[in-house]
Formats: C-alpha cells, sequence, structure tokens
C-alpha cells in the first residue's frame, strides 16, 4: 500500500458539516487532533467507535468516553500487563470518537508474560469470591450517587446553622455533591474494567488453543462452547415476560392492554387479583428498569424507570404473543443442548494431553465469559441511569434559576464549565449581586446545540489514515469486528451489487423483510418476521428480538453485545459490515446468512 497515497483520509483535512465550524473548542484540548502533532497522528491508524458512541458528543456527555476508554487501557498497561496489549489511544473528531489501540513494543511482550500470569492468574483462581466483592462495590457506589440531592440555596440560611455554629453555607453542598457525583462517575468506569478485560483475554486464550488445535475451526463453533450464560443483562427483559405470563394467570392481561400506564395500572387495581400483580410490577422496577433503550453514554439515553411507556409498550406485545400461543422465553435449554454437542465432539477429536487443556481453558472461559455481558447492567444501565438522573435534577435546578431555557441545558457545557456555572450560581448569591450565568450561557448554549446539530448531518468517516498490512490486535477484532477483510468492505473493494459482508456473528440463515433502524425511538415501528438493520444495536433492545428474524449491524465482533445477544436469542446475525444501514433500505427482501457472514438484498 503506497504510504502517499492513505486509503482514509487525515482528520487534518476531514472538514467540519457547514454550521460546526468551531467543533474544536467544545471539548478538552486532549480530546482533538492538535496541529503541531499531524505527523504523528498521521501516522497511526484510527477508526471510529461508532459501537458505542453513534452519535456526535454534546460537551458534557464527552465524559463517558474520556472515563471509559482510560480506564480501559489502566487495566491492560497498568494493572494487569496484558503482553501485547496496551489500551486504546481515542479522539473526537467532527464530534464523533476515533480509536487507535496501542501495542507493547514486540521485544517487550516476553517480559510481560509473568506478570500477567501473576496477576490476572490471583483473579482467575479467586474470581468468585472478588467478583462478589465487585457486586458490593458496584452498589455501595450506586448508593452513595443515590444518595446525592441538588437543593436551591435559600433566600437566608436557616437559623439554626446560626445556633448550631456550622460556620459554612449550603452552596458549599452543592459543589461538593457534584464534585463527588463526577468522581463516583469516575469510579464506576473504574470498576467497569476491573475484571472485563480478563473476561476477554480467558476466551482470546481459549479461542487461539482451538485454533492451534484444529485451523479451520469456525469462529462461531468456539464461541458455542461458551453460549448459554445466565446473564443480569437478561433480567429486565425476562421480568416483563414472567410479568406477562403471571397477567394472563392472574386475569389481568386484558386491563394492561391499553391506556396510559397510569390507565392501565389502575383498571389492573380494580380487579380481583390485581394488586399481587401491581406488587410484581413494582418489585421489578427496582432494579431491573434501570434500564436504557441506548446504550448509557449518552443525556439523552431514555430509561424504563423514568419512562414506563417503554416496558409497558414491551409487556402488551409479550401478552399478546403469549396469549396466541407463543413461547417468548429465550431458547436456553436448545443452547445449551448445542453449546454441549459441539464441545463433546470438539473433545473427542483431542489426545489426552490436549484435552487436558481443552478442559481448563474452556472451563475457565466458563467462570468468567458471563461477565463480559453482566457488567453491563450493573454499569451502563444500572449506574448511568442514577447519575444521569442527578445530573438532569442539576440541569433543571440551574434552568429553574435562569441559566438556561431548557431542561437539558447544562449538558452543552463540558464537566469543568458546570464547575464554573455553579461557582457564579453561589459567588452572586454570597454577594447579593447577579449572577452572570443567565446573561450568558442561553446563546452560547443556543450556538453550541447549532454545531452539534449540525455535526449530525454528516455522518463519520469509518477510519483514518492507513491501516496497517493486517490487523492481529486481538481486542480490536474481537470487540469492534475491524480486520483487514472489514477494512475492504468499508472501501467499496470487491464490492457486488446487492451483496454485503461482514463477520458471521451468529449462526443460522433467513430471508425476510428489512427494517432499517438508527434510534431506539423507531423500535416500535418493527413489525412481526422482519429483519432489523442498524448501525449497532444495543442489548436492551432484546424485547424486540422475540419479533425480528436476523440483525444485520454496521459495527462489531465476535464478542460484541449485538453478536453475543443474538447468539443467546437464537437468532441469525451478521456484525461489521460497514455500511449494511445506508445500503439497505427499509422494505427491502434480504437474506442474512450468519453462517458465512453474508448480506444479499434480493429485490
Amino acid at each position: 500500500m503506497d504510504a502517499q497515497t492513505p486509503l482514509f483520509p487525515s482528520a487534518y483535512d476531514l472538514k467540519a458539516p457547514a454550521g460546526a465550524e468551531g467543533w474544536e473548542d467544545l471539548y478538552p484540548y486532549y480530546l482533538t487532533f492538535q496541529p503541531n502533532l499531524r505527523e504523528k497522528e498521521d501516522a497511526k491508524f484510527w477508526f471510529c467507535d461508532s459501537q458505542h458512541w453513534p452519535n456526535p458528543f454534546k460537551p458534557f456527555d464527552a465524559v463517558t468516553v474520556e472515563y471509559a476508554v482510560r480506564c480501559l487501557g489502566q487495566y491492560n498497561t497498568r494493572h494487569y500487563l496484558v503482553p501485547p496489549a496496551n489500551g486504546v489511544d481515542y479522539r473526537i473528531h467532527n464530534g464523533y470518537c476515533y480509536m487507535s489501540p496501542i501495542a507493547v513494543a514486540p521485544e517487550l511482550i516476553e517480559g510481560r508474560i509473568p506478570q500477567f500470569l501473576e496477576r490476572a492468574g490471583h483473579y482467575f483462581q479467586n474470581w468468585d469470591s472478588l467478583l462478589d466483592n465487585w457486586h458490593k462495590k458496584v452498589k455501595a457506589n450506586i448508593a452513595e450517587m443515590e444518595a446525592l440531592s441538588f437543593e436551591k440555596l435559600p433566600e437566608v440560611v436557616p437559623i439554626d446553622w446560626i445556633t448550631e455554629g456550622r460556620g459554612v453555607d449550603p452552596h458549599l453542598d452543592i459543589m461538593g455533591n457534584y464534585d463527588a457525583a463526577i468522581q463516583l462517575l469516575y469510579k464506576t468506569w473504574q470498576y467497569h474494567f476491573e475484571f472485563l478485560n480478563l473476561g476477554y483475554a480467558a476466551y482470546l486464550d481459549f479461542f487461539g488453543f482451538m485454533k492451534g488445535e484444529f485451523p479451520t475451526i469456525p469462529d462461531q463453533a468456539i464461541a458455542k462452547m461458551v453460549q448459554g450464560v445466565d446473564s443480569d443483562l437478561f433480567r429486565p427483559d425476562d421480568e416483563l415476560k414472567k410479568l406477562a405470563r403471571l397477567a394472563i394467570e392472574l386475569g389481568v392481561g386484558d386491563a394492561l392492554k391499553s391506556g396510559s400506564v397510569d390507565e392501565a395500572l389502575a383498571a389492573v387495581a380494580k380487579l380481583p387479583h390485581g394488586p399481587a400483580w401491581i406488587d410484581a410490577w413494582e418489585g421489578a422496577k427496582d432494579p431491573w428498569f434501570n434500564f436504557t433503550s441506548g446504550n448509557g453514554f449518552y443525556s439523552t439515553d431514555k430509561y424504563w424507570i423514568d419512562h414506563l411507556d417503554i416496558p409497558m409498550g414491551y409487556l402488551r406485545d409479550y401478552i399478546l404473543r403469549a396469549e396466541a400461543g407463543e413461547t417468548i422465553e429465550r431458547p436456553t435449554a436448545e443452547l445449551i443442548a448445542e453449546r454441549d454437542r459441539i464441545t463433546s465432539e470438539y473433545e473427542a477429536m483431542m489426545d489426552e494431553a490436549s484435552r487436558e487443556a481443552f478442559q481448563g481453558k474452556l472451563g475457565l472461559a466458563r467462570v468468567v465469559f458471563p461477565y463480559v455481558e453482566n457488567h453491563n447492567f450493573y454499569i451502563e444501565h444500572w449506574s448511568m441511569s442514577v447519575f444521569w438522573r442527578k445530573m438532569r435534577e442539576l440541569s433543571t435546578m440551574l434552568k429553574e434559576e435562569g441559566f438556561w431555557p431548557t431542561d437539558d441545558g447544562m449538558f452543552y457545557l463540558s464537566r469543568q464549565e458546570v464547575r464554573d456555572a455553579l461557582f457564579d450560581y453561589g459567588n452572586a448569591w454570597a454577594t447579593g449581586g447577579d449572577w452572570i450565568g443567565p446573561s450568558y450561557w442561553p446563546q452560547e448554549i443556543e450556538r453550541r446545540r447549532g454545531i452539534i446539530d449540525a455535526l449530525a448531518t454528516q455522518p463519520p468517516q469509518p477510519a483514518l489514515n492507513n491501516p496497517p498490512a493486517v490487523i492481529t490486535e486481538p481486542f480490536t477484532i474481537m470487540l469492534w469486528g475491524i480486520t483487514s477483510e472489514s477494512i475492504q468492505n468499508w472501501i467499496g473493494a470487491d464490492e457486488v451489487e446487492g451483496a454485503l459482508s461482514g463477520m458471521a456473528a451468529s449462526p443460522g440463515a433467513v430471508e425476510g423483510i428489512a427494517r432499517v433502524i438508527r434510534s431506539p425511538d423507531q423500535l416500535s415501528e418493527i413489525q412481526v418476521g422482519e429483519i432489523l438493520v442498524a448501525p449497532v444495536t444495543a442489548p436492551s433492545w432484546a424485547p424486540v428480538f422475540g419479533k425480528i428474524k436476523a440483525t444485520v449491524t454496521d459495527i462489531g465482533g465476535m464478542m460484541s453485545h449485538a453478536a453475543i445477544v443474538c447468539r443467546e436469542y437464537g437468532l441469525p446475525a451478521v456484525t461489521g459490515t460497514g455500511n449494511g444501514s445506508s445500503k439497505i433500505q427499509t422494505g427491502q427482501m434480504i437474506r442474512v446468512d450468519g453462517n458465512t457472514g453474508k448480506v444479499t438484498v434480493l429485490d
């Protein structure tokens, strides 16, 4: 490949869409490509992580990419010393996140192996007790966030603050609670990656072993050996299914089928067995409705607990399907039977020494792999649900004090600027003067809103600069589905009209009508028997998986959430097509082959 003619554009030559000029000022300096570093930055290959961050960042929302990717890196680089992989470099360009994995210099890999074995080995050998402790830490962190509150400053300090000689004022609490929220968020993402990279590492070790034993073994056959996991990520969906079955059993299903959530619940309460069903509904809400239809990374995410019409809509659909005699539960027994069949077939072909190694590596992978999905409920959903709720409360309080005209105003400020606005709020209160914020922020937020809206009009470039001749970094391949082949798909090399290639992520082949979805707000449009086509799916879309035949995504590897969830729901999936959601249109008949990674437009 000619180094003088990059396959993808340079960030430095990629202009912002009209109306988005000056977008760089919305983010910290370390998140943007610096002009004086062009030669260094252009020498790297960057890919757009639209799997986790499919939309341009409001300034405040960028904290999620900062903390998530920074904390991912610390465990590879400073905690466990993963032999071939350090962290991932990341930048925001034109509002989107670009990543560049940082490899370990080849001569340093061997020296990291004994340190990795000691450090990771301690976690592997004490997995259950350490994971029990992790759950306690995460739940305590959530409880600390829940306890935070943001009260408007009073006209005067209460008299008992004087008689007690307290010696401080309530603004201290506002500043302290905001700082605490940010630090608790930081801790949340430290916890997120404490186990995650080890879950991938154990699976990748097993994956490499199987490829060594059987060079032609399909990737899916290896993945099937760890399927059938009982993950808390599926609990919100499972709770709705149980509630649907219970509604039919208690004779309250018809009362739930229409009206607003409040109207439906009021109708149920009047029925003989209604209170019992409502008790079950209330019991499911905490914690399982702390679940977003997005992915937890944006302030705009809608959580079930705050938008009960979302779970109620899924519940109504489950009641109708259950009444029609459909099986609405996940096919867990079939998945486990298939898992055991494939496992025994390959094990039978091994000699005694290989079989012993196989049992050890598979055993470890099965112990640690559930965390790869399980953590998602506790971090992206439950923890982020509480964090965003508290930040919305703060934004609304400052709106009511005149700092901005809309509830979401604060999210157009960076996290550091929020501190400045809060100091302004307490400063003028203390002096008896006027706040500056109400005369400064409304027009500035409007300017920034225009920039973010303009950035959203232009889809991101899938990558920047030249890729390496061969992609070898395992996390890049497994999580994001970025391989030398997928890069060729992005640029349309060997493109055949009506045909798309991606990663064979979940087995099976079906034909059906395509439904292109670009936002969780469109999920209600999906009809029974359609094929879901999206830039990326979220794990919380699981309630619609019972209606669809298959899934196609633009980005994602074998270990992406889309791939894992589809395998656990028994749905064919092709991930990492690059541009499937742009090439395919709603209403087209398509064929999805999750065995080969091929998607064909049939009309």
